[in-house]
């Protein structure tokens, strides 16, 4: 065998042990996540957190069952466990990819502490559903609670990019840039925004490269169609 096989074989099997251990920490992870429901059935943060972790383990039949049936026990009993409860299986279908069913449970929360999170839930759902002027709709009105939030900024700044709204895009990745100059993925955005502005864009492209590399190389590809973009705008001017 050559030194490349067994260093092949030998990367492998660390591969193997890896994902055995990470298993092993999942299944002792999931047997104390249901066993806390056994010892506080009548807590629906016990049921909250199990849906939560089998979205993780992309389990999402099985962690809206679970919400569905928390539902039904403590719906009636706390507002404050209906929304949690309401919030949770929105989760579920937004991590499902069942953007409609998510934005449906998000509109229905009506407490104030999860209101923010509700917004932004629904603004993302809407971004992955392509609808970018509905997702800034929600987004401008979480930005109303926590101006400087990030996660806020980074959905209206990413939709009104695409709906090709330059100059207000560049406003809200300024307010992240602002709090965080090292954020890649602002820097990778407000860069293309940049370019199509004429204004000067090294800068951010340097430390989106340095700072979220997989971002930045994923980029490339809506790098060329700016670039593409500029040349048939200035060929309509020339």
């Amino acid at each position: 065998m050559s030194d490349k096989q067994t260093g092949n074989q030998e990367h492998q099997e660390q591969v193997a042990k890896q994902r055995e251990a990470k298993q092993k920490k999942a299944d002792e992870t999931l047997h104390k996540l249901v066993q806390d429901i056994d010892d506080h059935p009548h807590d629906y943060r016990t049921y909250y957190d199990l849906g939560t972790f089998l979205v993780q383990l992309r389990n999402y039949n099985q962690a809206e069952e679970l919400l569905m049936k928390a539902m039904g026990l403590f719906a009636d009993r706390s507002k404050k466990a209906k929304n949690t409860l309401i919030y949770g299986l929105g989760n579920v279908y937004y991590a499902a990819g069942e953007y409609d069913k998510a934005i449906q449970q998000f509109n229905q929360i009506d407490d104030q502490k999860l209101k923010f999170d509700s917004y932004i839930m629904v603004a993302q759902s809407y971004m992955s559903k392509k609808n970018y002027k509905r997702a800034v709709v929600f987004a401008l009105t979480a930005q109303g609670m926590r101006r400087q939030d990030p996660s806020v900024n980074w959905i209206l700044g990413s939709s009104l990019l695409a709906l090709g709204n330059f100059s207000e895009a560049a406003q809200f990745f300024d307010i992240m840039l602002q709090n965080d100059t090292n954020n890649g993925k602002a820097n990778f955005d407000r860069g293309i925004i940049a370019m199509v502005l004429g204004e000067p864009f090294d800068d951010y492209f340097a430390k989106a490269k340095k700072y979220d590399r997989a971002y930045f190389d994923k980029g490339q590809s809506r790098l060329k169609d700016i670039e593409k973009f500029i040349q048939i705008q200035k060929g309509k001017r020339d």
